[in-house]
């Protein structure tokens, strides 16, 4: 390890140190001393060096203890990419403390649900979300910890003020937090996934990153989510790596940053690619984009003639990785991609991937089944009071997402098809049990299923298809108020963006919506469309 900045030590004595720091939560304090004035984070929000950072997760550490909170209490944060995103996960890295970031896009409700939920102590939100957050505050009494960014909120203590108030210096007794991030369930009910929080990024993706001194992060997504949150700002500052947030997503800004700040880094989703790639192409040869290294990418699935453009245009720099919030699954760089186009990687250790039948059994390679990973040794991921739903998911020391694959003779996994009702769009997972226990209560919705369907933007989008009550009829304008009805009570990005109006919904002679038949119908109506047959 090479540092440019601050103090040198002998390697021996660094890597011994850093080992320390990680089991306890205080490896941004190492990088404060060895890296004190390099950027930590940079955003338009306002910037953070390490050493500014550290500092910051000392004070609002000594303040939370100062109002009772103890180690495996939680911590619930509702706020966009800014700087006091990065100091509130610092902070509770260290304290012991368990950690929950809320999608603020969600309803005052939804995220009142999970703040009450999660057990949160503390509730520190963002200023500019505060018609949700008075909702959600109001649903959690136990959560008497209230602190405002950015501006004023009624009833919560000013984040500054409360800061202000405390030692900058590293806490005494540090202990490492714990992560608890929500995913939404089948039933429409967001569960906590409690995991360990990272020790040590000994992962493959962390190894394909290859992060040295100097090197930038471009963070695309919204932190709140597992994947931008976990190789967006805690891998590279594990690292001692800078990260630059980006509050909203946009294709030629992301250019634009790359070349500004010299980016080294980043993490993607499918559909930014494609939105990169519609660019002009004298808008995409206007950037210098020397520097980028390394792009990452997962989520969701990405088509073959997509990742194959980009890897044209920037280089053997991509890199995908299948996983989830419950644990890392397989990876794939670009020259391995492209000699077996379509796969997801595979597991750099033995037997960490397994294809079951529905008896348990393991498959030959080549066959299809579900698609189980090895738990670590330690940390198992479990579900939030939901032992039942924590039990469903493993198979002895495996567990499966849901998803359907195979692997072939070289142990490459591909994956066939997910879960039944799971939609991806834009990288974003979507249950429709939400929206259609909302839709099942509009006066004209007789019946109801929601699906995804194929997108060439967003891998796929949200659809529902409506069996009308006597006396409605369909028209657009019905269609518009449907939408418009959903989107009152649920986040848009869960809603659907179109309504299709059909006599009868295939559902079975034990009720059940047969939803395969509606994604098959529709995926062979795409089909159609794209072939002009």
């Amino acid at each position: 390890m090479t540092d440019t900045a601050g103090p040198q030590s002998p390697p021996a004595a660094i890597d011994a140190r850093r080992l320390n720091a990680l089991q306890t939560g205080m490896i941004y304090a190492l990088w404060a001393e060895l890296r004190a004035e390099a950027p930590a984070i940079v955003s338009a929000k306002g910037n953070r060096t390490f050493a500014e950072l550290n500092a910051r997760a000392n004070q609002l550490a000594r303040a939370l203890r100062a109002r009772g909170l103890r180690p495996g209490d939680a911590v619930a944060l509702m706020c966009s990419n800014r700087p006091e995103f990065a100091e509130v996960l610092v902070a509770t890295r260290r304290s012991g403390l368990r950690f929950t970031p809320i999608n603020w896009h969600l309803t005052g409700a939804e995220a009142g649900y999970i703040l009450d939920d999660c057990d949160a102590k503390a509730f520190i939100a963002e200023a500019g979300m505060v018609e949700s957050v008075g909702v959600a505050a109001k649903a959690a009494p136990r959560a008497t910890t209230r602190l405002a960014v950015g501006g004023e909120i009624p009833g919560f203590d000013s984040y500054e003020e409360v800061l202000a108030a405390e030692d900058i210096t590293n806490i005494a007794d540090p202990t490492l937090g714990t992560n608890m991030l929500y995913t939404s369930g089948t039933t429409g009910r967001p569960k906590g996934v409690h995991r360990q929080a990272m020790v040590i990024p000994a992962s493959p993706i962390a190894l394909a990153a290859g992060y040295v001194a100097g090197d930038l992060h471009l963070c695309t997504g919204p932190l709140y989510h597992a994947a931008p949150l976990a190789f967006s700002l805690v891998a590279p500052l594990i690292e001692g790596v800078g990260t630059v947030l980006m509050d909203g997503w946009e294709a030629e800004e992301t250019l634009r940053l790359v070349a500004e700040q010299r980016v080294t880094h980043t993490h993607m989703v499918p559909t930014m690619f494609h939105r990169l790639l519609s660019l002009p192409e004298e808008v995409r040869r206007r950037y210098d984009l020397s520097s980028l290294r390394c792009v990452l990418h997962g989520a969701a699935p990405c088509p073959v003639p997509v990742k194959r453009a980009l890897i044209e245009w920037l280089g053997p720099i991509v890199f995908e990785y299948y996983a989830a919030t419950e644990g890392i699954g397989t990876s794939v760089g670009s020259a391995e991609w492209l000699a077996k186009p379509g796969t997801v990687g595979k597991s750099a250790e033995p037997d960490h991937v397994r294809i079951l039948d529905d008896r348990g059994e393991q498959v030959p390679a080549g066959s299809v089944g579900a698609v189980h990973l090895k738990a670590p040794e330690a940390g198992r991921f479990r579900y939030h009071k939901d032992e039942d739903k924590t039990s469903a998911a493993y198979r002895g020391d495996y567990f499966t997402l849901g998803d359907v694959g195979y692997l072939d003779e070289d142990g490459y996994l591909f994956l066939t098809d997910r879960s039944a009702d799971l939609i991806i769009s834009g990288g974003v997972n979507i249950y429709p049990a939400e929206a259609e226990a909302i839709l099942l209560t509009h006066p004209a919705v007789a019946d109801v299923g929601v699906i995804g369907v194929p997108s060439a933007e967003w891998g796929e989008e949200v659809k529902a298809i409506v069996k009308l009550r006597p006396g409605f009829e369909a028209s657009e304008t019905l269609a518009g108020e449907i939408v418009a009805f959903c989107r009152a009570g649920l986040a848009h990005y869960k809603c659907p963006r179109s309504v299709d109006f059909v006599q009868r919904l295939p559902r079975q002679d034990d009720g059940k919506l047969h939803k395969r038949a509606l994604r098959e119908h529709y995926r062979a109506l795409a089909m159609e469309r794209d072939t002009g047959k």
